[in-house]
C-alpha cells in the first residue's frame, strides 16, 4: 500500500469509523466497504472533504453473488484528479433492498445506475429516471444475474407478415458439432477434405 492510500484509509477510519465496514487496497486503489444507509453520506464525503475531493464520478456497476444473503455488490469508482488517486465504494444490498441514489451527488450517476436496475434488478430510490435503458420494451429478467439462462426466455424478430416485432420461444438453430482437439503435428485419424486426392 503506497504511503497516500495507507493516510487515506486511515483517515477514512478516523473520521467515518462506523460507517466504514472494511478496507483493502489491490493494483494501487483503495477499497472502502460501507453499509446501504450510509453509502450516500460516505460519497459525499469523499467528494467534499478537502483531504479527499473525488470530484470525478467514474462509474457504478453491480456484482452478482447468488449464494449470499445480501446478493449483490453496488461498485462505485471515483477519482481525485487533485490526489491523483482513485477510490472504490463497495455496499452489499438484498435482492429487495432499495439503495439511495448517488444522482444526486453526482449527475453522472444516472445512466449507471439505470443499468445495474437493467442487468441485475438493483433498485435505487430518489433515482430521477430508474427504468431499463440497455434491454427492449417489457424484457422479462435481468440478464446478468448468474441464474439467468445464458440463451433468456425468448427471442425477438421483425415478421414481415405482420409487420412488427414478434416474441418467439428460444430455439437452438444450431446442430451439434463434434469437434476435433487433436494436435495438428500428429494428424487426425480421418481423411481432411481434400486430402483424398493426396494418395491418388
Amino acid at each position: 500500500m503506497t504511503t497516500a492510500l495507507e493516510d487515506l484509509s486511515i483517515y477514512l477510519r478516523e473520521t467515518h469509523g462506523d460507517a466504514i465496514l472494511g478496507v483493502s487496497t489491490a493494483f494501487g486503489e483503495l477499497t472502502i466497504n460501507v453499509s446501504p444507509e450510509n453509502y450516500v453520506p460516505v460519497l459525499k464525503f469523499l467528494r467534499d472533504d478537502p483531504r479527499c475531493r473525488f470530484l470525478n464520478f467514474i462509474d457504478t456497476c453491480g456484482v452478482d453473488y447468488p449464494e449470499r444473503e445480501k446478493r449483490f455488490d453496488v461498485v462505485t469508482h471515483l477519482l481525485s484528479v487533485h490526489k491523483n488517486m482513485r477510490i472504490r465504494v463497495k455496499v452489499q444490498v438484498g435482492e429487495d433492498d432499495v439503495l439511495e441514489s448517488a444522482t444526486g451527488l453526482f449527475l453522472g450517476a444516472d445512466w449507471f445506475e439505470r443499468e445495474a436496475y437493467d442487468m441485475y434488478g438493483i433498485l435505487f430510490s430518489g433515482h430521477p429516471d430508474l427504468r431499463r435503458i440497455l434491454t427492449d420494451y417489457g424484457f422479462e429478467g435481468f440478464p446478468l444475474r448468474k441464474d439467468f439462462p445464458m440463451t433468456g426466455f425468448v427471442e425477438v424478430r421483425y415478421d414481415d407478415m405482420v409487420k412488427r416485432v414478434v416474441y418467439e420461444p428460444v430455439q437452438l438453430r444450431q446442430e451439434m458439432r463434434s469437434f476435433d482437439f487433436l494436435s495438428p503435428w500428429e494428424g487426425t485419424d480421418y481423411v481432411l477434405p481434400g486430402d483424398e486426392k493426396k494418395s491418388q
